[in-house]
Formats: structure tokens, C-alpha cells, sequence
């Protein structure tokens, strides 16, 4: 649990000086996915599964024009679907849910985005972590923590949990941290991930956070050094195709 995250340390005293310093450094940090209401934001983070949020927003303009509803949605020609989102990978899986989850919500909630956290899980392709997003985002209920990659691997290093399984890892940081702080820190600990805290070199030496974090698991010198080598060269003999 977050209370042995750091022994002999007041955790509640060490998340709330993260918690300034995240502030501090992202004070305007929001959701990276682009939409203009409820439907358009649970779609978009179906799609950003195993797909960069970058590239969702490069794909989801011209599926709501083609689909501006969750009614539209739910009568798409499968093949057409795909198509339209062939580039965020799994597109084949992704439109199967996409269909379902359209048609639970035209059939079930009246043609609405539903507003609790209950019935956002049931519908086809929404987990806990996407559900919250849409609580948190689209309707500014704190329903609990979005743990994806940055908040599982931040929260680590950050010493606010010791756990690896995201769902012991929301319930960690769900002790430590204020509900009213809950949405805001996905945002905030997301942007830190893309831009400093990287997984294979973070940038400690440029960090805002680095006189309050343990670093948990992280590598210095010359280690660091190698591993953001390696992770540079990985990078650039893997073509992504768009």
C-alpha cells in the first residue's frame, strides 16, 4: 500500500510536495485528446489504446464529421469504420467496440453518454481507466485516478506506491492524494511523463520535481547515459507506419 511506499517517511507529507511541485510546473495541464463533448472524448480514448494520442487527434476529425453522433455511429458500415481508423492500429477490434459501444448507448441510455462510472464499464471497449477519463473530463466528476503508462511508471519512481498492478496503484493514490486533486493529477503526471520523466532516460537533471523525488528504480550516470543511447537508436530503426 502507499503507506510503505517509503519507509520512514510521512507519505501523505511527500505526496502533498509532489503535488506542489506538479502544480507549479503544469498548472494549466489538461487532456491531450481533442473533442467537444462526452461522445467524442469516450470514442477518442477507445482509439488512443496502443496509440499515441498525437495520432488519434490526427484521425478523429474526419470520423466525427463522418459520425458526429453516438446514433451515426451505431448504423457505420464496419468495413467504412476501419477504414476511417485504420491508422490507430487494432482498427479491427477498436470498430467492433466502437459499433457496440454506439449501439449500447442509443439502445440503453437514450442516445446519451452515460454519466456514472457503472454504466460507463459495461459498454464495449471502456475499462476503469477510460471511464475515468470520461467522468473526470468530459463531466468533472472525480471518479478515481486514469492510470495509463506515465501514471503507472511516474507513480513508482515518485514514491506514491510500490505496486505494479494499475488497479492497486489508483487505489494507492486515491489514499494519498485529495479527491478534488484526483483529475488533475492524471493530466499533470502525464505531461511530465512525455516531456521529462521518459521511460528509458528520464531527465532528472531537468526535472522541477528532483529535490522531491526517490527516483525509485531509476539509473544514473553512466547507466542513464547508455540506456537513453540505446532507447535513441531503438527509436530511430523503428519506422512506424502512419
Amino acid at each position: 500500500m502507499a503507506t510503505r511506499a517509503r519507509k520512514g517517511t510521512d507519505v501523505k507529507a511527500h505526496t502533498r510536495k509532489v503535488l506542489r511541485a506538479l502544480v507549479r510546473e503544469y498548472p494549466d495541464s489538461h487532456c491531450a485528446l481533442l473533442h467537444a463533448n462526452p461522445y467524442e472524448l469516450l470514442v477518442a480514448t477507445i482509439l488512443s489504446a496502443q496509440c499515441t494520442d498525437a495520432r488519434v487527434n490526427l484521425t478523429t476529425p474526419a470520423l466525427f464529421r463522418r459520425y458526429p453522433s453516438p446514433r451515426a455511429l451505431a448504423a457505420a458500415d464496419p468495413a467504412e469504420l476501419e477504414a476511417l481508423i485504420r491508422s490507430t492500429g487494432f482498427f479491427r477490434s477498436k470498430a467492433r467496440n466502437l459499433l457496440a459501444m454506439a449501439q449500447a448507448v442509443v439502445e440503453t441510455h437514450q442516445g446519451e453518454i452515460p454519466r456514472r462510472l457503472d454504466d460507463l464499464v459495461t459498454l464495449a471497449g471502456v475499462g476503469r481507466k477510460t471511464a475515468n477519463v470520461v467522468m473526470g473530463t468530459a463531466f468533472g466528476e472525480p471518479s478515481g485516478v486514469v492510470v495509463d503508462t506515465h501514471v503507472k511508471r511516474l507513480s513508482k519512481r515518485l514514491g506514491l506506491t510500490t505496486q505494479l498492478d494499475p488497479v492497486k496503484i489508483e487505489a494507492d493514490l486515491m489514499a494519498v492524494v485529495p479527491r478534488k486533486e484526483w483529475i488533475d493529477l492524471s493530466h499533470r503526471l502525464i505531461e511530465h511523463g512525455r516531456k521529462v520523466c521518459l521511460a528509458r532516460a528520464p531527465r532528472c537533471q531537468a526535472c522541477a520535481l528532483a529535490e522531491v523525488c526517490p527516483k525509485v528504480g531509476v539509473t544514473t550516470g553512466k547507466a542513464q547515459v547508455k540506456a537513453g543511447k540505446r532507447s535513441s537508436r531503438a527509436r530511430a530503426s523503428t519506422k512506424v507506419k502512419a
